[in-house]
């Protein structure tokens, strides 16, 4: 009840996030599939999420200065335009060329927003919370990304519609910051981001926010390749997509509430050792039976998606009151540097070893990710 009441303030932040991810859920899924029928190379496809890494990581760079200059919610609703506007140029203008900075666009987008969203939440709340409402925050987002996915399913890929449906709700996200009457964040006093401050502060976090985002990209970027080279139906394959997602989403309250209640690193030691429960039994078994397939993935997304929060409220539990757009910003800053490694990487085992090894991929990245905790706590 507690925590239900301190998150009503909060209802207008969520929301915006939520419409946000919904329409990126639209948006990242309409790409490649319309690019298959467009016939664009499996190259000039991967791209797309290189591009997206590249602009994710250029727009943590560049948010708090935009921020400290016109505020939270102004900066929030550039993000939302700015979205919209890519969505809506990569419908006129269809050929890889053009698709792929366009999604570094949007790469930029989602990362400026991400950052003014965690520091907002972060000024919001204390360390006895924290964790559940960054579990409630990322749980609204998985969901919302799934639902973002699953309208795909409702209707044709080769028209114009998912694409304005995407700038729409793009549009709609600003709306509920724009009018709200809840407080705003305290204005900047500092706009860089201390990559070497953010190490000493939490060690433990910046590595495994970058082992994160090695793992979350490859999968993310490779799920439906690796679901089609074992023969999954179109079917199974968006549920394989999804189905991680939804788990994920689960998966943040249980998780949240244990790391409010015992030691952030442990409860992330716990998580990552389940995950590589999912990675050694796809890597090492071969499961090709949908049924087996998508259980499995359901493990693995109830895992991987319940790291990054845990990540970023063991960071701010020890960060000054003015540094949390810093702390949140060099956090996903190091997670899209991640998220550049995760897919070239593991798009080359693919090729050169098999769809199996995109977990062996992952599976590394855990493996280094648990290692460090250890030490760390030792």
């Amino acid at each position: 009840v507690c925590m239900i009441r301190g998150l009503l303030p909060l209802t207008a932040l969520l929301m915006g996030s939520a419409f946000l991810l919904f329409a990126g859920g639209v948006n990242g899924l309409i790409l490649p599939i319309r690019g298959e029928t467009e016939g664009f190379t499996a190259t000039s496809l991967g791209l797309l999420g290189t591009g997206w890494a590249v602009g994710y990581v250029a727009g943590c760079l560049r948010t708090p200065a935009l921020v400290a200059r016109v505020g939270h919610i102004r900066a929030f609703g550039a993000m939302c335009a700015i979205a919209a506007i890519a969505v809506l140029l990569s419908l006129l203008l269809i050929a890889p060329w053009v698709w792929i900075p366009v999604r570094a666009l949007s790469g930029f987008c989602f990362a400026g927003a991400a950052m003014i969203v965690e520091s907002w939440l972060n000024e919001r709340v204390d360390a006895t919370s924290r964790g559940r409402v960054f579990g409630v925050y990322t749980m609204v987002n998985l969901a919302a990304t799934t639902a973002g996915q699953m309208v795909l399913t409702l209707g044709d890929a080769g028209g114009y519609v998912f694409f304005v449906l995407a700038a729409m709700v793009y549009c709609l996200a600003l709306l509920p910051t724009a009018i709200s009457a809840t407080t705003t964040p305290r204005p900047l006093t500092r706009v860089s981001l201390d990559l070497p401050k953010l190490w000493r502060n939490s060690p433990i976090a910046v590595f495994a926010v970058l082992m994160v985002g090695v793992s979350n990209a490859a999968f993310g970027t490779l799920a439906a390749v690796y679901g089609a080279r074992i023969g999954l139906s179109l079917g199974d394959i968006a549920l394989f997509a999804s189905l991680p997602i939804l788990a994920g989403a689960a998966s943040q309250i249980p998780v949240g509430i244990a790391s409010d209640r015992f030691d952030r690193r442990k409860v992330l030691i716990a998580v990552t050792l389940f995950a590589l429960v999912a990675d050694a039994l796809f890597l090492f078994t071969g499961v090709t039976r949908p049924l087996l397939v998508l259980t499995l993935s359901a493990l693995f997304g109830a895992t991987v998606f319940a790291m990054y929060p845990l990540i970023v409220a063991h960071a701010n539990d020890h960060a000054e009151p003015g540094d949390f757009i810093q702390v949140s910003g060099g956090l996903l800053l190091v997670f899209g540097i991640g998220s550049i490694i995760g897919p070239t990487a593991a798009g080359f085992a693919m090729t050169t070893f098999g769809a199996s090894t995109l977990f062996a991929v992952t599976g590394a990245a855990h493996v280094l990710l648990l290692l460090f905790a250890i030490l760390r706590i030792r």
